[in-house]
């Protein structure tokens, strides 16, 4: 198996992090595998905010019901959809969850664990207007990060279920 197979396969979404910083070359290196995904058009309508700052931290996590991960982790990626980038809104929108699923394959690729949190879309109005994300921008998940401080085990539905016609 090589090792791009072996990280889709092994990554999991860590939800209870390590005390310890993130180095910011590091944080570059997981932006920069976000943006070399796929996008229509090659129109890369994503943008972000990295978010280190413990009180902008907490007053992400209170419009959360899962604000604890934000508190815990040591850095969060707020993903947004740049709406005047964008030029067909479900396209624009599946670009940025491969530009996620990027992200999330370059911190478990150097030992780091990272969750998706799509919750917190329930008050993206609110999340962006804190982000000081502007109008053009529409926040679609949030990246916390760190250190694991767990190992989550996680099963997958057996592939000949999921193949609908075999050809």
């Amino acid at each position: 198996m090589n090792d791009t197979i072996s990280t889709i396969k092994s990554r999991r979404s860590v939800r209870k992090f390590s005390p310890g910083e993130i180095q910011d070359a590091l944080i570059y290196s997981i932006l920069e595998a976000g943006r070399w995904a796929p996008s229509g058009l090659n129109n890369q309508p994503w943008r972000f905010c990295v978010i280190r700052d413990r009180k902008m931290r907490e007053s992400l996590a209170a419009l959360t019901e899962y604000g604890g991960i934000i508190l815990s982790c040591s850095a969060c990626i707020a993903v947004l959809y740049h709406k005047p980038s964008g030029y067909n809104r479900d396209k624009d929108i599946m670009s940025i969850g491969a530009c996620i699923q990027n992200m999330l394959l370059a911190a478990a690729s150097n030992g780091m664990g990272a969750v998706w949190l799509g919750e917190i879309l329930n008050r993206k109005n609110e999340a962006g207007h804190l982000l000081d994300a502007g109008e053009d921008c529409e926040l679609m998940a949030v990246i916390a990060m760190g250190w694991p401080d767990e190992s989550p085990v996680s099963e997958r539905i057996p592939l000949e279920n999921l193949v609908l016609k075999k050809l």
